[in-house]
This record gives C-alpha cells, sequence and structure tokens, in this order.
C-alpha cells in the first residue's frame, strides 16, 4: 500500500493548468451570477416554463442563506458560479416538484414504507455500511445524479440517455480533476449511492449548507427551528421520486440525522435507525479536512483552521443533542454500530440489520454484497494522512469535549 498523502495546500490551493483555464472561465462566467433572489427565481421561471415554487416560507431562509453567502471570506468568482449554480437547481427542483404534485395530487398518498436510516458522522463506516445495504435488490436508494436533479426538466422529459446523468458525469468529472485526492476521503461518481441530504436542501433547510463555508447566522436558524416541517418536504420527495421510478422501501443516510431522531421518528413511523460510532477525535480532523479540501471549489485562499474550528464545535453540538436523544428511537427498531465491530465483519454486521429491519437476506442480496465487498476493499485508492494542526484543533481539547459521548457509546 502507497504512502498516505498530506494535503500541503489546504490553505493556499494548487490546480492543473488544464483546471486554471476552467477556473479563468468560470471566472468571467460568474459575472452574471449574481447571489440575488429575485434574480435566481426569476431565472429558474425562466428556465423551467413553471411559476410556482410551492410555500414560499423558504424564501426568509433563502435570504438568510444568500446573505452569508455573500460574506464568505475569499468567495472567488468560480464559486460564486458554483454556489448560484446549485442554488438556482434549487429553486428549479421546487418548481418541477409543485407542478408534477399539481397534476398528480394522487402522490401524496403513496405509502412508505418506513425507512432504514442510517445516522452517523463522515469516517464512522455510514458510506461503506449504505453502500453494502445498497448492493442487493431489497432497498430503493438516492443515486447521485438523482439526488441533484431528481425531475428532469420539461423539454428533456422520456429524452435518452438521460441528459441529467450527462451533466452529473461533467460535474463528477471536473470536480476529480479539480480536487484529486478527494475519492480518499469519499469516493464521488454519477451513479453512487447518495445522501438525501440534497433532497432537504431543497427547502433551504439543512446542515449541508455548512458544509460549504462557516454560515453561524444560518446556522443559528436552522438549530432554532423545528425542522419537522422540512422532513415532511423531503418524505413528499421521496413520495415522488418513488411514484417516478418506482421502489419499495427507502435506505437514508445522513450525519444530520444524529440531531434529528425525534423529527425522524416523527415523520416517518416506524423507522429502523442504524446509529454508527467511532472515535471522535480522528473523525472531527478527518471532516473539517475534508470540508476544508473542498472549500477550494468555492473560495481562495481557504481559512483551514477557521473551518477545522468551526466543525469541532458542530460535530459537539451534534453529539450532545444524540446523547439527549439517543432514546427517542426505541431500542426494537435501533441499532449502535460500532466502528471496530463493523470492520471485523462487515457482511455479518449488514445481515444484522436486514433482520433488525425485517428484511430477509436473499441469495440475490447476499450475492450482491458479497460482490459490492470484493469490488471495494478499503483504503483501495490510497489514504490522507489527516493532522490536526492543519485545520487548527488540539486532541486534548478535543478529547475533554466529547467526553459525554465517549463514556455513553464506546467506553
Amino acid at each position: 500500500m502507497s504512502e498516505p498523502i498530506h494535503l500541503d495546500d489546504l490553505q493556499d490551493p494548487t490546480f492543473s493548468p488544464d483546471i486554471e483555464e476552467i477556473r479563468g472561465l468560470m471566472d468571467t462566467m460568474a459575472e452574471a451570477c449574481p447571489l440575488d433572489a429575485a434574480a435566481l427565481h426569476e431565472q429558474a421561471r425562466t428556465e423551467t416554463g413553471l411559476s410556482d415554487f410551492g410555500a414560499r416560507d423558504y424564501e426568509e431562509r433563502l435570504d438568510l442563506l444568500l446573505a452569508a453567502m455573500r460574506d464568505i471570506d475569499g468567495l472567488d468568482g468560480p464559486g460564486r458560479l458554483n454556489l448560484h449554480s446549485q442554488l438556482l437547481q434549487m429553486l428549479r427542483n421546487r418548481l418541477l416538484l409543485t407542478d408534477l404534485l399539481t397534476r398528480h395530487p394522487e402522490i401524496h398518498e403513496i405509502e412508505l414504507v418506513p425507512p432504514v436510516v442510517i445516522a452517523g458522522l463522515p469516517r464512522t463506516g455510514t458510506t461503506h455500511l449504505h453502500n453494502l445495504l445498497a448492493a442487493g435488490p431489497t432497498f430503493r436508494t438516492l443515486p447521485y445524479w438523482e439526488s441533484m436533479e431528481p425531475l428532469p426538466m420539461p423539454a428533456e422529459v422520456g429524452v435518452e440517455p438521460d441528459p441529467r446523468r450527462a451533466r452529473s458525469d461533467l460535474a463528477v468529472d471536473f470536480m476529480n480533476a479539480a480536487m484529486p485526492h478527494f475519492a480518499l476521503m469519499h469516493e464521488m461518481t454519477t451513479d453512487h449511492v447518495h445522501e438525501e441530504i440534497q433532497l432537504l436542501a431543497n427547502d433551504f433547510s439543512t446542515m449541508f449548507f455548512e458544509t460549504i463555508a462557516e454560515v453561524p447566522a444560518f446556522r443559528d436558524y436552522y438549530l432554532a427551528h423545528d425542522q419537522t416541517p422540512h422532513y415532511r418536504y423531503l418524505r413528499t420527495q421521496l413520495q415522488v421520486l418513488q411514484h417516478v421510478r418506482g421502489g419499495r422501501r427507502w435506505l437514508l443516510k445522513s450525519p444530520q440525522h444524529l440531531e434529528q431522531l425525534p423529527v425522524l421518528e416523527a415523520v416517518f413511523p416506524g423507522l429502523t435507525v442504524v446509529v454508527t460510532h467511532r472515535d471522535p477525535v480522528p473523525v472531527t480532523i478527518s471532516m473539517a479536512t475534508m470540508v476544508a479540501y473542498s472549500a477550494r471549489m468555492h473560495r481562495a485562499p481557504v481559512p483551514a483552521a477557521e473551518l477545522g474550528r468551526y466543525w469541532g464545535d458542530r460535530i459537539d453540538r451534534m453529539l450532545t443533542s444524540l446523547v439527549t436523544d439517543r432514546d427517542a428511537i426505541p431500542a426494537e427498531r435501533s441499532i449502535d454500530v460500532r466502528f471496530d465491530e463493523f470492520m471485523a465483519d462487515d457482511l455479518a454486521m449488514a445481515e444484522r440489520i436486514y433482520e433488525l429491519a425485517g428484511e430477509p437476506v436473499t441469495a440475490e442480496a447476499g450475492a450482491a454484497m458479497a460482490d459490492y465487498l470484493a469490488g471495494h476493499e478499503r483504503g483501495r485508492l490510497g489514504t490522507i494522512d489527516y493532522r490536526a494542526a492543519d485545520v487548527g484543533l488540539d486532541l486534548d481539547e478535543l478529547r475533554e469535549r466529547f467526553a459525554p459521548y465517549v463514556a455513553r457509546f464506546l467506553a
């Protein structure tokens, strides 16, 4: 196995000449992409030919988010173009969703089998577990391309090959070229199983936006408000996707769910929850490093130490909520999975989760999971040398902050 890679350009990112050329073009294009609510709404209407965004309560959240984004230190032209494109897509998604629901109100009556939900911090085995459980035909999952564009544009309905996949291919190719080491932290492909946090973003109430930059005003607003309405919006989107592309039972995953267990229980009664655990000190360092590395897509220089401190605090809040609310999900419908136990026999753990969820491990599902494991050995793409100092974190301080969580779940 090759030596771990140390990311020595977190604060001052470097790009290949080809990427620098593309970034120059993006810088020019950014002049026509203001982070302005009125302009974004008008462009979304024009591009879709639709006008109904659904309930308009999201506008307050969007205004707050836009103000925070405009104040991002070091936001560059490519970053402004990137953020504008993401927000525009979310508004298009709302228009397309509202239009489909207006034409097919029966979608609201679609029954959702209580989903299986993975809740855990990055680097605790969630992605590996998500992909492993999703390998067979048992669960309905969300591929990356569908998470970005859940519904086709009106002019693209029925077009094959699906233009949404082609756009995703381009985006993933650029991301992998601009961030060549990101796959070592979190592999991304057009068809890989993705988190539904992207769907939550369509209602502009999610911690997803915190992964872009430190946005304390938006974070505080998010934490101060009950997230039940926004998880209901997620539920509606899952009904829509089930209507459009089928599926029987959803398999979901996101770190955000760690602090929303009571909401999950209220919106998806009867769900099964899998909570993953690992020493939160190295987890925090690696997550902060991943956020700092991906920040090169938006800003330069990157305040790596400031991002590290932000995520040290943010993860502490999430784990504190978990300690308080873990019992909101009854023991007969939940399981705590320690990383070391999972890695010791990942297939056996997957089978335990199937049993907990009341799902049989069919021959087809078992073979699919075995095939997945055979092609996804841990560290096959290489590893990253994560260092606390690179992201302004102190090991002793982190250990002290996380002591209550460790005492509850890892002692």
